[in-house]
């Protein structure tokens, strides 16, 4: 796939749906959970956070290093021991912004060949760069989506 190909915007774009998603939702409803076991808004967000943040490693492991082995991350920890129901939505929206545009700069400086750089996961697939990219912007669709059966939730 070449560069061209790659619709950065669609990434961008995450930042003002996520924000969209949530706009005029209370405190209460921002932290509400369904069950313990369940996720709140917050803890969407700052998942989606923890996600970039683990995307951006992963990428740059990719470009910079031979044989990569892509790691893997146990989300639910994650969010659950980092308290992550305890920040509020902006202070989490401000991070997510924050690695969007670092990540996007990033990209912006691949060449073609640096999107088809590759490794491995756990489970043995190899992916590409862009292969990665548009796993990120189809993983923040999925949680939009949770987003919303959360709102219907509360209701």
């Amino acid at each position: 796939m070449s560069k061209s190909v790659i619709d950065l915007q669609k990434f961008t774009n995450t930042y003002e749906q996520l924000r969209s998603a949530i706009a005029g939702l209370s405190e209460e409803e921002l932290h509400w959970k369904a069950s313990e076991s369940k996720w709140s808004v917050v803890e969407v967000l700052s998942h989606l956070a923890d996600h970039s943040i683990i995307t951006s490693f992963r990428i740059r492991k990719i470009v910079a290093e031979l044989d990569v082995q892509i790691p893997a991350f146990d989300q639910d920890p994650w969010v659950s021991h980092s308290k992550a129901n305890e920040s509020s939505a902006e202070e989490v929206l401000a991070v997510y912004q924050a690695l969007l545009t670092y990540n996007t700069l990033f990209f912006k400086r691949l060449s073609a060949e640096d999107w088809e750089k590759s490794g491995v996961n756990v489970q043995g697939k190899t992916l590409t760069i862009s292969d990665l990219y548009h796993s990120f912007v189809d993983h923040v669709g999925v949680h939009l989506s949770q987003i919303d059966r959360i709102k219907q939730a509360y209701k």
